[in-house]
């Protein structure tokens, strides 16, 4: 049986909700691939502490395309001076497609970060909202959460791998945590973005590993 980590360590799961799996409305490339691994990850209790995020819009957010008349899904614009992704209506609060995956056991789960609820401001990181209206990023509190913990690092999945996941380790890192993605664990939006984002990640320090890896560790 594999022996728990440090209690230092912390693992991350963002956004493991149906809306970013295949038949959800902003699918990721094989986001149900991931379930059974998580599923089986949790289950080990390796992890003292145990974090999730979740995407919790209200109807009519401003990152909605819908929001935007004339605009279209994944279209750019610029909004409080930073370049928005519009994206389709997803993981809207109360909606099935917003729950954590129903098919992972997520009994080991000690927080539930959600983001994203403010309407005017979109949210990927699980540590700070994106920039709003007054210039800053606000903060979601999980860092203060884990360092009251006595966490000094992060193991982070999820999805999506490029947008969601890449935010949250950058941040991560950037508030003093050391960082590392479970790749495997992990998909993106497009697969076109993959080499891009490992290239971004190995030029920042923050580490990639498998779930392979991490059950040897």
């Amino acid at each position: 049986m594999n022996q728990p980590l440090s209690s230092r360590i912390a693992l991350i799961l963002v956004d493991v909700q149906p809306d970013f799996m295949p038949g959800g409305t902003l699918a990721c490339h094989e986001g149900d691939a991931i379930v059974p691994g998580i599923d089986a990850l949790l289950r080990q209790r390796r992890f003292h502490h145990v974090v999730a995020t979740q995407d919790w819009h209200p109807r009519g957010h401003v990152s909605f395309a819908s929001s935007h008349p004339g605009r279209a899904p994944f279209e750019q614009i610029t909004l409080y001076g930073q370049p928005q992704t519009l994206w389709p209506e997803h993981c809207v609060q109360g909606t099935p497609g917003a729950e954590l995956h129903p098919g992972i056991d997520w009994s080991a789960l000690d927080a539930v970060i959600r983001k994203g609820s403010d309407p005017g401001v979109d949210s990927y990181s699980g540590f700070r909202e994106n920039h709003g209206p007054h210039g800053h990023r606000p903060s979601t509190g999980l860092a203060g959460w884990l360092r009251e913990r006595g966490v000094d690092e992060v193991v982070v999945c999820g999805l999506a791998r490029d947008v969601c996941v890449l935010w949250t380790v950058q941040d991560a890192l950037d508030l003093g945590f050391r960082a590392s993605v479970l790749w495997d664990l992990s998909r993106p939006v497009t697969p076109a973005s993959d080499d891009a984002t490992r290239a971004t990640l190995q030029a920042q320090g923050i580490g990639i590993m498998t779930s392979v890896e991490l059950a040897a560790a």
